[in-house]
């Protein structure tokens, strides 16, 4: 898994996801959510669970990049068959932050332990699939102040270097509000002031992380 502090950031889940599919007359549903803190997982395994209160299984995986931690359950399922199999979407994703819970309602026919597996795997998948995955990478938010007549400039240099104007403010000059992935800020910086004669110069606000 990426940790936080590499500008490349990392993948997450970029909505709620779900979707569902039929396996020999088992119901298969597979949900999938971001998150950010392990109450967040629990929450989420509870709302399914109450919502699927009488299925007969809600298999659950999860990962969070904070302290590492991966927990799942085959919530009656042999062992191996079921949480594991749906882990493995996120590991072999590389997917960060996420949640996955697979309900299964019994159809009367047993799949076998291969079966089981591919049957998980494809419902954690589908659930992924429908979620979106991006990337979240550490953005900087800054201001230039500017000359009316070095906006199109400042305009271009943004196209250039994937940086995104979240606010302009007209008053006596321009204040430009821009974000930018935080690996491109510096030089970003020095451009601003090279095409300006050093007239120009970018104030730092803060980092957030986004998904891009």
């Amino acid at each position: 898994m990426s940790d936080l502090s590499k500008s490349e950031g990392y993948l997450t889940l970029c909505k709620r996801g779900s979707d569902r599919f039929e396996e020999k007359r088992s119901q298969f549903i597979g949900y999938a959510i971001p998150i950010i803190t392990e109450s967040e997982a629990l929450d989420f395994i509870e709302e399914i669970r109450k919502k699927h209160s009488d299925a007969t299984h809600n298999v659950y995986a999860y990962t969070l990049r904070k302290n590492n931690i991966c927990r799942y359950s085959d919530d009656g399922e042999p062992q191996g068959t079921a949480a594991l199999p749906v882990l493995d979407v996120l590991k072999k994703g590389e997917i960060c932050d996420a949640c996955i819970v697979v309900t299964r309602y019994f159809g009367g026919t047993l799949l076998g332990a291969g079966g089981l597996v591919r049957a998980y795997s494809k419902a954690a998948k589908i659930a992924v699939d429908d979620a979106g995955v991006g990337r979240m990478q550490p953005l900087v938010r800054f201001y230039i102040l500017a000359e009316y007549s070095d906006l199109g400039k400042i305009e271009r240099e943004c196209e250039a270097y994937s940086a995104r104007i979240i606010n302009t403010e007209y008053a006596d000059k321009i204040k430009i509000t821009l974000s930018i992935p935080q690996k491109r800020y510096e030089d970003f910086c020095l451009r601003i002031v090279d095409i300006s004669a050093g007239k120009l110069n970018a104030v730092f606000e803060d980092v957030y992380h986004s998904i891009l």
